[in-house]
């Protein structure tokens, strides 16, 4: 492919695409392509879970790795910052020290990037969508279903915007639709999968007793940890020697946003840290000093979030989006999006152009499109599904209760539904939602105030 497409003659780059064929002996004429979510993660790792999910039991199975991906030359990985990760699980989460060491790293594999010749302004959204287009003639296909996940979806939208021809359907899995996706827009998405959490426990008679308030719970441990952070030993889940981890309120909302502790067990999570046992976030928490070093590409991550995310909006409308949702949790906490801290200043020294005018663009489209989400999901909150839909006029809206990000390798009523949707994209069989519900939280003995 092309580095840049408005220099043709330029640089060029390689992506590893991998085929898998259709476990049914009379598979559909059509394949699927996947898109994977990031940007930056690794499509080839996504493979267990679309296997297993049975995407590939009607049809043909493409995966290609997104440019500058693991398995693409180049690769804009960057083991700076996965060090400076697996040192960040012992430093207070907002700390404006912390905050220097993340942007320190960025720039050094910003540099080392640059210097071998990486023009990091082409890897973005528009590019990449061009590169599944070019993919799609390479292969002498006529036409295809899409589907994706996360920044996949967003990538997908756009990919059908931009190149519409030979696109049969389209699937989108936990929607961050282009249009809406920015800084702010994290704590609203947050906001939405934590009360649909909370409203689950309150609606089973056994959670609710149990754990009565749980926001309340949640407010209070925020507010006190970040006001007095614990500094403790833990061994990651994975296995290892134990680390030091600080635990404090802007770690304990990254964990929750990153589901570092599944759901089922939130509840009884919380509830025993306001009781003095903080040992199951600790753990979370420990899980990070052991990155896997160079499988996640934050030199893609970086590209789109610095050109397509931030742009247009000032860190004081961050922390205005983090008070309207939390209004009793501490400016500190408030004042970084989810999941993208210090991003502001991470994207200064990432320096890359503006694309907003050109990404931020609703997607119009009669395709047959699914749109699935998970009502749990706190990354990319399920109402966003239902939002990209009011411009595909022929889709099929699908929340699965109980669900967080990336639906589908989580629940077999969800992969159903993508299988019965590609087979036939303008009538999906849907009738195994209505049956949904969220799975028990784990209920544990009462504990005294330690």
């Amino acid at each position: 492919m092309p580095e840049n497409r408005a220099r043709p003659h330029g640089r060029t780059i390689r992506l590893a695409v991998a085929i898998v064929p259709a476990a049914s002996p009379a598979p559909a004429a059509e394949p699927v392509v996947f898109m994977e979510g990031g940007p930056g993660g690794d499509a080839f790792e996504s493979l267990p879970f679309l296997l297993s999910s049975g995407v590939n039991r009607d049809r043909d199975l493409i995966v290609m790795g997104q440019r500058g991906t693991r398995h693409s030359e180049p690769d804009l990985a960057c083991p700076e910052v996965d060090r400076f990760y697996a040192g960040a699980v012992g430093l207070p989460f907002n700390a404006p020290s912390t905050g220097e060491l993340l942007v320190r790293a960025t720039k050094e594999c910003r540099d080392r990037l640059s210097a071998g010749g990486v023009e990091l302004s082409a890897y973005n959204t528009t590019e990449n969508a061009a590169d599944f287009a070019d993919l799609r003639t390479a292969l002498g296909i006529d036409r295809w279903d899409v589907y994706g996940y996360s920044y996949g979806t967003n990538l997908a939208l756009t990919y059908l915007r931009l190149h519409p021809e030979g696109v049969r359907a389209v699937a989108i899995d936990s929607v961050a639709p282009p249009p809406v996706v920015n800084l702010p827009w994290t704590w609203d998405s947050f906001r939405e999968g934590l009360d649909e959490v909370f409203a689950a426990c309150e609606a089973q008679p056994a959670c609710k007793s149990r754990y009565p308030d749980l926001p309340q719970t949640l407010t209070e441990q925020v507010r006190r940890l970040e006001e007095h952070p614990l500094t403790l030993t833990a061994a990651p889940p994975a296995g290892g020697d134990p680390v030091t981890v600080v635990l404090d309120g802007g770690a304990l909302v990254d964990l929750l946003v990153a589901r570092a502790v599944p759901f089922a067990d939130l509840p009884a999570a919380l509830d025993e840290l306001a009781h003095g046992d903080p040992g199951r976030f600790a753990r979370a928490r420990a899980a990070g000093a052991t990155p896997a070093v160079g499988e996640f590409s934050y030199g893609l991550k970086e590209s789109v979030a610095c050109a397509e995310w931030v742009p247009g909006y000032a860190r004081a409308e961050v922390l205005e989006a983090g008070r309207r949702n939390f209004p009793d949790w501490p400016d500190a906490v408030l004042a970084q999006a989810p999941q993208l801290p210090f991003q502001y200043d991470v994207c200064r020294v990432w320096d890359v152009p503006d694309r907003t005018a050109l990404q931020r663009v609703a997607t119009v489209s009669d395709v047959p499109a699914l749109v699935l989400s998970g009502t749990f999901d706190s990354k990319t909150g399920a109402s966003w599904g239902a939002y990209a839909a009011r411009t595909l006029s022929r889709s099929t809206v699908v929340r699965i209760p109980g669900i967080g990000h990336w639906v589908v390798p989580q629940s077999c009523c969800a992969a159903d539904v993508l299988a019965s949707f590609l087979r036939n994209p303008t009538a999906p069989d849907t009738a195994c939602v209505a049956d949904l519900a969220p799975a028990p939280f784990t209920i544990t003995p009462g504990t005294e105030t330690a």
